[in-house]
């Protein structure tokens, strides 16, 4: 089986997959017209991306029986473009939640406590405990989470952690589930928006998710709260969030996602001084990325005994041998 891996990925996955008997070509630059000529040279069985982005074109560049993506979100593939061409798609789900809950929180501390702005003061011989010891502290604040899955259910564990009551909107969370979570159910997000003083967003892009977060959600929010998006951008109308966060509608905003990656230079959102851009690692630490690595292997390795993907997001009608 020939394994072509187009983006970034451990040398042990690497070694698993040859020991295994995969004839493994390596291109971690390869993306876009790239991606497509390597196919089309390598005419690898399965790929495996990170962050590149598999498009139609690059599924018709060869025979693909797999896409391998190594991480949890998958919207950078054409999932229905593979699945007419007989092609799982399949990810790494819940390897990263531990990862992710834990930016999530290093924002928020990130925000209250105004580490970037207080190191950059320092930094400039500026020693001002005054402006810089204002911080509201965490301690009884309620956080809001929409999206309670995986990571949603990590975060919870650290909000309380830290003595923070948690409220929490998703379409799953049932009133039993609540209480086993120890969380206040709200019956959608414009209500955890009310009741928060803190909103972390942890939903998968799907159609009926994206752009769901706009100036009504922002509108709700309460004077003085913060938003955190480890999530994806597409999740959020980027040009609302700009205007509540330059009228001080909400006080800041943490960002490990954005609608367009890198976002472009002009984006309004990178020049306000109450947001904490991060070029989205949320999910990106040593032992995260070593979990996904061997799932991807395993997935691979399933394939190769000619069984199905291990953790597939699409049904092909007819799955290419």
């Amino acid at each position: 089986m020939r394994v072509l891996i187009a983006d970034k990925f451990e040398q042990s996955g690497r070694d698993g997959l040859e020991a295994a008997g995969c004839e493994v070509s390596y291109e971690p630059d390869a993306k876009d017209e790239s991606l497509v000529e390597a196919i089309k040279d390598k005419q690898p069985d399965v790929l495996v991306v990170r962050s590149t982005k598999v498009t139609e074109g690059a599924l018709d560049a060869g025979a693909l029986k797999l896409v391998v993506r190594a991480g949890a979100g998958y919207n950078t593939i054409d999932v229905a473009a593979a699945s007419k061409r007989g092609i799982y798609v399949s990810n790494c789900p819940g390897k990263n939640s531990i990862a992710v809950a834990e930016l999530a929180f290093a924002l928020i501390l990130a925000l209250d406590r105004r580490v970037a702005d207080n190191v950059i003061a320092l930094r400039r011989g500026e020693w001002n405990k005054k402006e810089f010891s204002k911080a509201r502290g965490l301690y009884g604040r309620t956080l809001g989470l929409i999206g309670t899955g995986q990571i949603g259910q990590e975060v919870i564990k650290r909000a309380h952690a830290f003595g923070m009551p948690v409220v929490a909107w998703s379409r799953s969370l049932t009133p039993e589930r609540a209480a086993e979570l120890n969380v206040e159910r709200k019956s959608d997000p414009l209500d955890v928006a009310r009741a928060a003083d803190i909103i972390s967003v942890h939903l998968a892009l799907k159609p009926e998710t994206r752009g769901m977060i706009g100036a009504d959600f922002f509108a709700a929010m309460r004077d003085g709260a913060y938003f955190i998006n480890t999530a994806r951008g597409e999740l959020v109308n980027e040009a609302d969030l700009a205007e509540a966060l330059r009228t001080g509608r909400i006080a800041g905003a943490a960002l490990d996602v954005f609608k367009e990656e890198p976002p472009e230079a002009g984006n309004p959102l990178l020049g306000l001084p109450n947001v904490l851009p991060w070029p989205h690692i949320a999910g990106i630490t040593t032992q995260s990325v070593e979990r996904m690595t061997v799932m991807c292997v395993d997935d691979i390795l399933a394939v190769l005994k000619g069984e199905r993907a291990l953790h597939p997001v699409n049904e092909p009608a007819q799955p290419r041998r």
